[in-house]
């Protein structure tokens, strides 16, 4: 049924307010994200997905952290555009490819640091943020902050909405990541 409700559309298709994020997608990626190009149906779930991903992106998890979280939360909630995407991400960033396999194959990181934020990351979405004292012991011992906890809150909520928007609109993967599809099961 989503093919038939939630088209594509094209900056000049879509809604005056989603035109300008449509175009600016477009320039960054050389193309224009099918994804981007359906949720542009409602201009202010796309354009509330990029401006708390942007937020999250200001976090002081670094980028290999974000990326570990964005890639925790796309193969739990079985999104495999962000999964795609994110993995293309970790290869342009030389990420080690075991992370990656691991990230995808939903395993244990090889790194202790970063599966101490793969169980944490898990840990909060499982508990609905009521995490207990021993989790939160465990992520702080692997080096994390308090404050890198709530942004672990952050990145989830900014993945929740395009993991979800992407299963509803059923966004198909775009050819240029297709080097990168994931076959993971569905939830």
């Amino acid at each position: 049924m989503s093919e038939n409700v939630f088209v594509t559309l094209t900056a000049e298709s879509a809604p005056a307010a989603a035109r300008p994020i449509l175009e600016a997608s477009e320039q960054k990626f050389g193309y224009l994200p099918e994804a981007v190009g359906r949720m542009a149906l409602s201009p202010q779930t796309l354009k509330g997905f990029l401006t708390v991903n942007g937020i999250f992106e200001q976090t002081t998890l670094a980028p290999l952290d974000r990326e570990v979280l964005i890639l925790t939360v796309a193969t739990r909630n079985s999104c495999h555009v962000c999964v795609a995407m994110h993995t293309a991400t970790l290869v342009r960033q030389e990420a080690a490819p075991e992370l990656v396999e691991a990230l995808r194959s939903r395993k244990p990181l090889p790194d202790a640091r970063l599966e101490a934020l793969r169980v944490f990351t898990h840990a909060v979405m499982d508990r609905c943020g009521a995490v207990g004292d021993e989790e939160l012991r465990a992520f702080l011992d692997a080096g994390y902050t308090p404050q890198n906890a709530l942004e672990v809150v952050l990145g989830i909520g900014t993945y929740t909405i395009s993991t979800f928007a992407n299963r509803m609109i059923d966004a198909p993967l775009d050819p240029p990541l297709a080097a990168f599809a994931w076959d993971g099961d569905a939830l």
